[in-house]
């Protein structure tokens, strides 16, 4: 792998997210918005950047301000630009969200005809993922096509070029139309992949079919209640043939699952928390990090505790991401590695 060119591409959705001002307020009493840049895979190449790799961000834009205003900040961040394609007919992507800590932060996606969703086969191949370490992908990518089958052509050329495969799980219930195409998807890129990462109840999402023991109590469709036998469920993904499963449980920090049958777990660092969103991809950053540098997974997931712990003490995701200077010393200051 030492002869890449590059560290990282992620691939998926990228969004301008306006958050509100009224930290604490409800919705529907915000006075303002703050303009940040947003999607899981903008804020992953966004953090490793910031960590010194050589990330890009394989997405699409609309031909509007709202992309300009995306590419831009790209751009002020080091983040490789140039294999994000301009999608006329479709508009760049928005979310707005609130923040009342300590557990509510709603969000509402604005995707319909979405740019970044018509990404497509000759987007990946003009994008030479064989040139990477590390391709990132995302769930919400593969919910509609044409960005469903560019995923999973992007991991075929990852798998047949000697590049690390990384799926984060990403379940967004309102952007599929039904919970279970979630899991059918997720299910059949895992042989693909190297190593998963999300949150239990995006590997109890990832399990629901007809079959499973795994059921949806209420059915808001942004945030659905999701319950199960969790290490059920995470047997079933490790059976797909991944490596590793990486399951993120907020401020307790992640447990390492390995195909082995083995677990170990990783302690979070206590913070005080203004908004939790954005931290699992700060995670996913720090780790990516350490996973290129040759630290084992313990440390790895340290380094992603730490930046997600730095992150939720802020008010957005991609413009509060660390940098490698600021998660040392946060590392060093909270007791070390």
């Amino acid at each position: 792998m030492d002869s890449k060119k590059y560290d990282v591409i992620t691939l998926g959705r990228s969004s301008i997210d306006l958050y509100s001002q009224n930290i604490g307020s409800p919705f529907n009493e915000i006075k303002g918005f703050d303009a940040f840049v947003g999607g899981s895979p903008l804020n992953i190449a966004v953090a490793c950047s910031r960590l010194g790799l050589q990330s890009s961000l394989l997405t699409a834009v609309g031909n509007d301000k709202v992309g300009e205003f995306i590419i831009n900040f790209l751009n002020s961040e080091k983040v490789n630009t140039e294999c994000i394609p301009i999608k006329n007919g479709a508009r760049s992507s928005a979310v707005v969200l609130g923040i009342e800590p300590p557990d509510k932060f709603p969000l509402v996606f604005y995707r319909d005809n979405a740019a970044d969703s018509q990404l497509d086969i000759d987007d990946v191949l003009a994008a030479n993922i064989s040139d990477y370490r590390v391709l990132l992908i995302n769930g919400t990518a593969m919910n509609v096509e044409p960005s469903r089958s560019a995923t999973f052509f992007a991991t075929e050329i990852a798998e047949k070029n000697d590049v690390d495969i990384v799926l984060d799980l990403d379940f967004r219930a309102d952007q599929w139309h039904d919970y279970r195409a979630f899991g059918i998807t997720m299910r059949a890129i895992l042989p693909k992949v190297k190593i998963a990462i999300g949150t239990e109840e995006e590997i109890l999402a990832a399990t629901l079919s007809e079959a499973s023991q795994v059921v949806i109590k209420h059915q808001q469709i942004s945030a659905p209640e999701i319950t199960g036998d969790i290490e059920k469920s995470i047997a079933w993904l490790l059976s797909s043939g991944i490596e590793t499963l990486l399951v993120k449980r907020g401020g307790d920090g992640v447990s390492i699952y390995t195909k082995d049958g083995s677990r170990q777990d990783v302690p979070g660092f206590p913070v005080e928390v203004v908004n939790v969103l954005g931290a699992g991809d700060a995670f996913a950053g720090g780790f990516i990090y350490g996973l290129l540098k040759g630290w084992d997974l313990y440390k790895s997931c340290r380094m992603g505790n730490a930046s997600g712990a730095q992150v939720v003490t802020k008010k957005g995701c991609a413009n509060f991401m660390p940098t490698i200077e600021e998660s040392l010393k946060f590392i060093e200051d909270k007791g070390g590695f």
